[in-house]
Protein backbone atom coordinates (compact mmCIF):
# COMPACT_ATOMS: atom_id res chain seq x y z
CA UNK A 1 0.00 0.00 0.00
CA UNK A 2 1.42 3.36 -0.99
CA UNK A 3 1.44 6.27 1.43
CA UNK A 4 -1.21 8.96 1.48
CA UNK A 5 -2.24 12.13 3.29
CA UNK A 6 -5.67 13.32 4.40
CA UNK A 7 -6.71 16.96 4.71
CA UNK A 8 -8.17 18.48 7.84
CA UNK A 9 -11.92 18.27 8.36
CA UNK A 10 -13.80 21.21 9.92
CA UNK A 11 -15.62 20.90 13.23
CA UNK A 12 -19.19 19.57 12.91
CA UNK A 13 -22.30 20.00 15.00
CA UNK A 14 -25.34 17.93 14.02
CA UNK A 15 -28.96 17.77 15.09
CA UNK A 16 -32.55 18.77 14.32
CA UNK A 17 -33.09 22.45 15.15
CA UNK A 18 -29.37 23.03 15.69
CA UNK A 19 -29.36 26.23 13.59
CA UNK A 20 -31.18 28.00 16.44
CA UNK A 21 -27.92 27.93 18.43
CA UNK A 22 -25.75 29.56 15.79
CA UNK A 23 -25.75 32.91 17.59
CA UNK A 24 -24.17 31.28 20.62
CA UNK A 25 -21.62 29.60 18.32
CA UNK A 26 -20.50 32.98 16.99
CA UNK A 27 -20.38 34.41 20.52
CA UNK A 28 -18.09 31.56 21.55
CA UNK A 29 -15.81 32.27 18.58
CA UNK A 30 -15.26 35.90 19.56
CA UNK A 31 -16.04 35.82 23.29
CA UNK A 32 -18.60 38.50 22.53
CA UNK A 33 -20.60 40.10 19.75
CA UNK A 34 -19.57 40.62 16.13
CA UNK A 35 -20.75 41.89 12.77
CA UNK A 36 -21.81 38.85 10.74
CA UNK A 37 -22.52 38.71 7.01
CA UNK A 38 -25.17 36.09 6.28
CA UNK A 39 -24.76 34.89 2.68
CA UNK A 40 -28.06 33.16 1.97
CA UNK A 41 -29.76 31.52 -0.97
CA UNK A 42 -32.56 33.96 -1.92
CA UNK A 43 -35.06 31.11 -2.20
CA UNK A 44 -34.82 30.40 1.54
CA UNK A 45 -36.63 33.58 2.57
CA UNK A 46 -40.03 32.23 1.48
CA UNK A 47 -39.45 29.13 3.61
CA UNK A 48 -38.67 31.18 6.71
CA UNK A 49 -35.16 29.72 6.92
CA UNK A 50 -33.30 33.00 6.37
CA UNK A 51 -35.35 34.74 9.07
CA UNK A 52 -34.74 31.83 11.42
CA UNK A 53 -30.96 32.08 10.98
CA UNK A 54 -30.98 35.87 11.32
CA UNK A 55 -33.04 35.65 14.52
CA UNK A 56 -30.63 33.09 15.97
CA UNK A 57 -27.66 35.35 15.22
CA UNK A 58 -29.46 38.39 16.65
CA UNK A 59 -30.21 36.52 19.87
CA UNK A 60 -26.47 36.20 20.30
CA UNK A 61 -26.21 40.00 20.21
CA UNK A 62 -24.66 40.13 16.75
CA UNK A 63 -25.18 42.69 14.01
CA UNK A 64 -26.38 40.79 10.93
CA UNK A 65 -25.87 42.01 7.35
CA UNK A 66 -27.76 39.97 4.77
CA UNK A 67 -26.41 39.26 1.28
CA UNK A 68 -28.72 37.34 -1.08
CA UNK A 69 -27.53 38.35 -4.54
CA UNK A 70 -26.63 34.78 -5.52
CA UNK A 71 -27.83 32.69 -8.42
CA UNK A 72 -27.56 28.98 -9.06
CA UNK A 73 -24.01 28.55 -10.33
CA UNK A 74 -22.80 31.70 -8.52
CA UNK A 75 -21.10 34.37 -10.56
CA UNK A 76 -17.66 35.84 -9.97
CA UNK A 77 -19.23 39.30 -10.14
CA UNK A 78 -21.67 38.39 -7.35
CA UNK A 79 -18.82 37.19 -5.15
CA UNK A 80 -16.90 40.39 -5.83
CA UNK A 81 -19.93 42.46 -4.77
CA UNK A 82 -20.39 40.38 -1.61
CA UNK A 83 -16.70 40.66 -0.73
CA UNK A 84 -16.85 44.44 -1.12
CA UNK A 85 -19.87 44.58 1.20
CA UNK A 86 -18.19 42.33 3.78
CA UNK A 87 -15.15 44.63 3.80
CA UNK A 88 -17.31 47.77 4.00
CA UNK A 89 -19.33 46.59 7.01
CA UNK A 90 -16.18 45.17 8.67
CA UNK A 91 -17.66 41.70 8.97
CA UNK A 92 -15.77 39.51 11.41
CA UNK A 93 -17.61 36.36 10.35
CA UNK A 94 -19.35 35.06 7.23
CA UNK A 95 -22.14 32.50 7.52
CA UNK A 96 -23.09 30.61 4.37
CA UNK A 97 -26.69 29.36 4.35
CA UNK A 98 -28.06 27.32 1.47
CA UNK A 99 -27.08 24.73 -1.10
CA UNK A 100 -23.77 24.43 -2.85
CA UNK A 101 -24.15 27.71 -4.73
CA UNK A 102 -24.64 29.77 -1.58
CA UNK A 103 -21.86 27.95 0.27
CA UNK A 104 -19.39 28.29 -2.60
CA UNK A 105 -20.17 32.01 -2.79
CA UNK A 106 -19.93 32.50 0.98
CA UNK A 107 -16.58 30.74 1.16
CA UNK A 108 -15.05 32.85 -1.58
CA UNK A 109 -16.60 36.05 -0.16
CA UNK A 110 -14.93 35.33 3.17
CA UNK A 111 -11.56 34.99 1.43
CA UNK A 112 -11.95 37.75 -1.18
CA UNK A 113 -13.05 40.33 1.40
CA UNK A 114 -9.37 40.80 2.29
CA UNK A 115 -7.84 40.02 -1.12
CA UNK A 116 -5.69 42.50 -3.02
CA UNK A 117 -6.54 40.96 -6.40
CA UNK A 118 -9.70 40.61 -8.46
CA UNK A 119 -11.69 37.42 -7.83
CA UNK A 120 -10.96 36.04 -11.29
CA UNK A 121 -7.21 36.23 -10.66
CA UNK A 122 -7.54 33.20 -8.38
CA UNK A 123 -9.09 30.90 -11.01
CA UNK A 124 -7.57 27.43 -11.17
CA UNK A 125 -5.09 28.45 -8.44
CA UNK A 126 -3.32 30.87 -10.79
CA UNK A 127 -2.41 32.79 -7.63
CA UNK A 128 -2.47 31.48 -4.04
CA UNK A 129 -5.48 32.58 -2.03
CA UNK A 130 -4.81 35.14 0.70
CA UNK A 131 -5.03 34.02 4.31
CA UNK A 132 -8.61 34.39 5.48
CA UNK A 133 -9.06 36.99 8.25
CA UNK A 134 -12.74 36.44 9.00
CA UNK A 135 -14.32 33.37 10.54
CA UNK A 136 -16.41 31.14 8.28
CA UNK A 137 -19.41 29.00 9.18
CA UNK A 138 -21.32 26.86 6.67
CA UNK A 139 -24.94 25.79 7.17
CA UNK A 140 -26.07 23.62 4.26
CA UNK A 141 -29.77 23.37 3.44
CA UNK A 142 -29.32 20.50 0.98
CA UNK A 143 -27.61 17.13 1.23
CA UNK A 144 -25.57 17.22 -1.92
CA UNK A 145 -22.46 19.19 -2.82
CA UNK A 146 -20.57 18.71 0.43
CA UNK A 147 -19.12 22.19 -0.13
CA UNK A 148 -19.21 22.69 3.63
CA UNK A 149 -16.38 20.17 3.98
CA UNK A 150 -14.13 21.21 1.10
CA UNK A 151 -11.46 23.78 0.27
CA UNK A 152 -13.10 24.35 -3.12
CA UNK A 153 -15.48 26.89 -4.63
CA UNK A 154 -16.88 26.74 -8.16
CA UNK A 155 -17.82 30.07 -9.73
CA UNK A 156 -19.02 31.04 -13.19
CA UNK A 157 -17.42 33.66 -15.42
CA UNK A 158 -19.54 36.08 -17.47
CA UNK A 159 -19.37 33.66 -20.44
CA UNK A 160 -20.78 30.87 -18.16
CA UNK A 161 -17.49 28.95 -18.01
CA UNK A 162 -17.17 27.28 -14.62
CA UNK A 163 -13.87 27.77 -12.82
CA UNK A 164 -12.47 26.01 -9.76
CA UNK A 165 -11.02 27.98 -6.88
CA UNK A 166 -9.17 26.06 -4.22
CA UNK A 167 -6.97 26.50 -1.17
CA UNK A 168 -7.20 25.88 2.55
CA UNK A 169 -8.60 29.38 3.31
CA UNK A 170 -11.84 28.26 1.62
CA UNK A 171 -12.41 25.55 4.20
CA UNK A 172 -14.83 26.67 6.94
CA UNK A 173 -14.06 26.78 10.63
CA UNK A 174 -17.37 25.27 11.63
CA UNK A 175 -20.26 23.32 10.05
CA UNK A 176 -23.87 23.11 11.24
CA UNK A 177 -25.91 20.17 9.94
CA UNK A 178 -29.60 20.64 10.72
CA UNK A 179 -31.88 18.21 8.86
CA UNK A 180 -34.92 20.40 9.51
CA UNK A 181 -33.51 22.87 6.98
CA UNK A 182 -33.78 20.29 4.16
CA UNK A 183 -37.38 19.22 4.71
CA UNK A 184 -38.85 21.86 2.37
CA UNK A 185 -36.60 20.86 -0.52
CA UNK A 186 -38.67 19.67 -3.52
CA UNK A 187 -38.54 15.94 -4.27
CA UNK A 188 -36.65 16.41 -7.56
CA UNK A 189 -33.97 18.51 -5.83
CA UNK A 190 -33.70 16.06 -2.94
CA UNK A 191 -32.97 13.35 -5.50
CA UNK A 192 -30.56 15.42 -7.61
CA UNK A 193 -28.54 16.76 -4.69
CA UNK A 194 -28.36 13.33 -3.10
CA UNK A 195 -27.08 11.84 -6.33
CA UNK A 196 -24.40 14.53 -6.46
CA UNK A 197 -23.19 13.33 -3.06
CA UNK A 198 -23.26 9.71 -4.19
CA UNK A 199 -21.24 10.45 -7.36
CA UNK A 200 -18.74 12.46 -5.32
CA UNK A 201 -18.13 9.41 -3.16
CA UNK A 202 -17.95 7.00 -6.10
CA UNK A 203 -15.37 9.11 -7.91
CA UNK A 204 -13.27 9.80 -4.81
CA UNK A 205 -13.09 6.04 -4.22
CA UNK A 206 -12.02 5.19 -7.77
CA UNK A 207 -9.95 7.99 -9.32
CA UNK A 208 -6.16 8.16 -9.49
CA UNK A 209 -5.87 9.77 -6.04
CA UNK A 210 -8.08 7.23 -4.25
CA UNK A 211 -6.52 5.67 -1.15
CA UNK A 212 -7.58 3.41 1.73
CA UNK A 213 -7.69 6.26 4.25
CA UNK A 214 -10.03 8.31 2.10
CA UNK A 215 -12.21 5.25 1.49
CA UNK A 216 -13.31 5.60 5.12
CA UNK A 217 -15.19 8.71 3.98
CA UNK A 218 -16.13 7.66 0.46
CA UNK A 219 -17.40 4.12 0.96
CA UNK A 220 -19.31 5.09 4.08
CA UNK A 221 -21.03 7.88 2.15
CA UNK A 222 -22.02 5.42 -0.59
CA UNK A 223 -23.53 2.95 1.88
CA UNK A 224 -25.53 5.71 3.59
CA UNK A 225 -26.76 7.28 0.35
CA UNK A 226 -27.86 3.98 -1.19
CA UNK A 227 -29.82 3.15 1.95
CA UNK A 228 -31.32 6.52 2.81
CA UNK A 229 -31.64 8.64 -0.35
CA UNK A 230 -34.75 6.73 -1.55
CA UNK A 231 -36.30 7.24 1.90
CA UNK A 232 -35.54 10.97 1.88
CA UNK A 233 -37.26 11.20 -1.53
CA UNK A 234 -40.34 9.13 -0.71
CA UNK A 235 -40.67 10.33 2.92
CA UNK A 236 -39.75 14.04 2.80
CA UNK A 237 -40.46 14.54 6.50
CA UNK A 238 -38.24 11.68 7.63
CA UNK A 239 -35.67 13.58 9.70
CA UNK A 240 -33.54 10.50 10.29
CA UNK A 241 -33.15 9.92 6.55
CA UNK A 242 -32.52 13.63 6.00
CA UNK A 243 -29.86 13.76 8.71
CA UNK A 244 -28.10 10.66 7.41
CA UNK A 245 -28.05 12.13 3.90
CA UNK A 246 -26.46 15.31 5.29
CA UNK A 247 -23.78 13.14 6.87
CA UNK A 248 -23.32 11.29 3.57
CA UNK A 249 -22.96 14.56 1.67
CA UNK A 250 -20.42 15.99 4.12
CA UNK A 251 -18.46 12.72 4.17
CA UNK A 252 -18.43 12.68 0.36
CA UNK A 253 -17.32 16.32 0.44
CA UNK A 254 -14.40 15.36 2.68
CA UNK A 255 -13.62 12.53 0.26
CA UNK A 256 -13.37 14.80 -2.78
CA UNK A 257 -11.41 17.32 -0.72
CA UNK A 258 -8.80 14.59 -0.36
CA UNK A 259 -9.00 12.92 -3.78
CA UNK A 260 -11.01 15.11 -6.14
CA UNK A 261 -13.51 13.91 -8.73
CA UNK A 262 -13.22 12.41 -12.22
CA UNK A 263 -15.00 11.87 -15.54
CA UNK A 264 -18.62 12.29 -14.43
CA UNK A 265 -17.83 15.70 -12.99
CA UNK A 266 -15.81 16.58 -16.06
CA UNK A 267 -18.86 15.93 -18.23
CA UNK A 268 -21.20 17.69 -15.80
CA UNK A 269 -19.11 20.86 -15.71
CA UNK A 270 -18.89 20.82 -19.49
CA UNK A 271 -22.67 20.48 -19.75
CA UNK A 272 -23.20 23.20 -17.14
CA UNK A 273 -21.10 25.65 -19.13
CA UNK A 274 -23.19 24.99 -22.24
CA UNK A 275 -26.73 25.03 -20.84
CA UNK A 276 -28.76 25.65 -17.67
CA UNK A 277 -28.85 22.25 -15.94
CA UNK A 278 -28.81 21.37 -12.25
CA UNK A 279 -25.36 20.09 -11.30
CA UNK A 280 -26.72 17.03 -9.49
CA UNK A 281 -28.75 15.97 -12.51
CA UNK A 282 -25.77 16.53 -14.76
CA UNK A 283 -23.36 14.38 -12.73
CA UNK A 284 -25.91 11.58 -12.38
CA UNK A 285 -26.57 11.58 -16.14
CA UNK A 286 -22.83 11.59 -16.81
CA UNK A 287 -22.07 8.80 -14.36
CA UNK A 288 -24.78 6.56 -15.79
CA UNK A 289 -23.49 7.07 -19.33
CA UNK A 290 -19.78 6.60 -18.57
CA UNK A 291 -19.71 3.91 -15.85
CA UNK A 292 -19.01 0.96 -18.20
CA UNK A 293 -16.01 2.84 -19.62
CA UNK A 294 -14.44 3.92 -16.32
CA UNK A 295 -14.94 0.57 -14.60
CA UNK A 296 -12.49 -0.97 -17.09
CA UNK A 297 -9.81 1.43 -15.85
CA UNK A 298 -10.11 0.48 -12.18
CA UNK A 299 -11.97 -2.79 -11.65
CA UNK A 300 -10.64 -3.18 -8.11
CA UNK A 301 -11.81 0.23 -6.99
CA UNK A 302 -15.22 -0.22 -8.55
CA UNK A 303 -15.54 -3.65 -6.97
CA UNK A 304 -15.29 -1.93 -3.58
CA UNK A 305 -17.89 0.61 -4.70
CA UNK A 306 -20.15 -2.23 -5.86
CA UNK A 307 -19.79 -3.89 -2.45
CA UNK A 308 -20.86 -0.62 -0.79
CA UNK A 309 -23.93 -0.72 -3.06
CA UNK A 310 -24.63 -4.23 -1.81
CA UNK A 311 -23.62 -5.87 -5.11
CA UNK A 312 -21.51 -8.94 -5.78
CA UNK A 313 -19.37 -7.42 -8.54
CA UNK A 314 -18.56 -4.23 -10.43
CA UNK A 315 -20.22 -5.71 -13.53
CA UNK A 316 -23.59 -5.21 -11.85
CA UNK A 317 -22.93 -1.56 -10.99
CA UNK A 318 -24.02 0.22 -14.21
CA UNK A 319 -27.45 -1.43 -14.20
CA UNK A 320 -27.93 -0.82 -10.48
CA UNK A 321 -26.94 2.84 -10.74
CA UNK A 322 -29.28 3.35 -13.70
CA UNK A 323 -32.10 1.63 -11.82
CA UNK A 324 -31.52 3.96 -8.85
CA UNK A 325 -31.95 6.99 -11.12
CA UNK A 326 -35.23 5.54 -12.36
CA UNK A 327 -36.34 4.78 -8.81
CA UNK A 328 -35.68 8.39 -7.84
CA UNK A 329 -37.48 9.72 -10.92
CA UNK A 330 -34.45 11.58 -12.28
CA UNK A 331 -35.08 13.51 -15.49
CA UNK A 332 -32.30 12.47 -17.87
CA UNK A 333 -33.17 14.86 -20.70
CA UNK A 334 -31.12 17.94 -21.55
CA UNK A 335 -32.67 21.41 -21.82
CA UNK A 336 -30.76 22.23 -25.00
CA UNK A 337 -29.50 20.33 -28.06
CA UNK A 338 -25.73 20.22 -28.57
CA UNK A 339 -23.44 18.11 -30.71
CA UNK A 340 -20.75 15.72 -29.53
CA UNK A 341 -17.91 17.86 -30.87
CA UNK A 342 -19.05 20.85 -28.81
CA UNK A 343 -19.37 18.78 -25.64
CA UNK A 344 -16.02 17.04 -26.20
CA UNK A 345 -14.28 20.38 -26.68
CA UNK A 346 -15.61 21.62 -23.33
CA UNK A 347 -14.62 18.36 -21.66
CA UNK A 348 -11.03 18.89 -22.83
CA UNK A 349 -10.95 22.60 -21.95
CA UNK A 350 -8.31 23.70 -19.40
CA UNK A 351 -10.86 24.33 -16.62
CA UNK A 352 -12.13 20.73 -16.94
CA UNK A 353 -9.00 18.83 -18.01
CA UNK A 354 -7.85 18.06 -14.45
CA UNK A 355 -10.96 15.92 -13.91
CA UNK A 356 -10.21 13.99 -17.09
CA UNK A 357 -6.64 13.37 -15.95
CA UNK A 358 -7.84 12.22 -12.53
CA UNK A 359 -9.93 9.44 -14.06
CA UNK A 360 -8.25 6.05 -13.58
CA UNK A 361 -8.15 5.28 -17.28
CA UNK A 362 -6.05 6.75 -20.05
CA UNK A 363 -7.84 8.78 -22.73
CA UNK A 364 -7.33 9.52 -26.37
CA UNK A 365 -8.98 12.40 -28.19
CA UNK A 366 -11.19 9.83 -29.91
CA UNK A 367 -12.21 8.43 -26.51
CA UNK A 368 -13.34 11.86 -25.31
CA UNK A 369 -15.45 12.35 -28.43
CA UNK A 370 -16.90 8.85 -28.06
CA UNK A 371 -17.81 9.50 -24.44
CA UNK A 372 -19.51 12.75 -25.42
CA UNK A 373 -21.52 10.81 -28.00
CA UNK A 374 -22.49 8.22 -25.36
CA UNK A 375 -23.72 10.90 -22.96
CA UNK A 376 -25.78 12.64 -25.62
CA UNK A 377 -27.20 9.37 -26.92
CA UNK A 378 -28.31 8.38 -23.43
CA UNK A 379 -29.99 11.72 -22.80
CA UNK A 380 -31.66 11.69 -26.22
CA UNK A 381 -33.13 8.28 -25.49
CA UNK A 382 -34.32 9.52 -22.10
CA UNK A 383 -35.95 12.57 -23.65
CA UNK A 384 -37.73 10.45 -26.27
CA UNK A 385 -38.92 8.01 -23.61
CA UNK A 386 -40.38 10.90 -21.60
Amino acid sequence: MRGFALNRTPAFVVGPGRVSEIGADVTDMFSGDATVMLVADPGLASLGITERAMAALARGGHRVVLFEDITSDPQETQVAAGAAMAWQVKARAVVGLGGGSALDAAKMIAVASVADRAVEDYRLADHPLPARRVRLICVPTTAGTGSEATAISVLSAPDHTKYWYWGDPLKPDFIVLDPELTVGLPVALTAATGLDALVHAMEAATNRKANPGNDLYALSAIRIAVAYLPRAVTEPGNLDARMRMMLAASSAGAAIDNAGTALAHNVAHALGSLMPIHHGRAVAIAMAATLPFVIEGNPGGFSRVAEAFGLASADALPARFSALLDELGLDRSLPRDIDAATLAARMAAPENAAMLRATARDFSEEDVHGLAESVLAATTRAGQAA
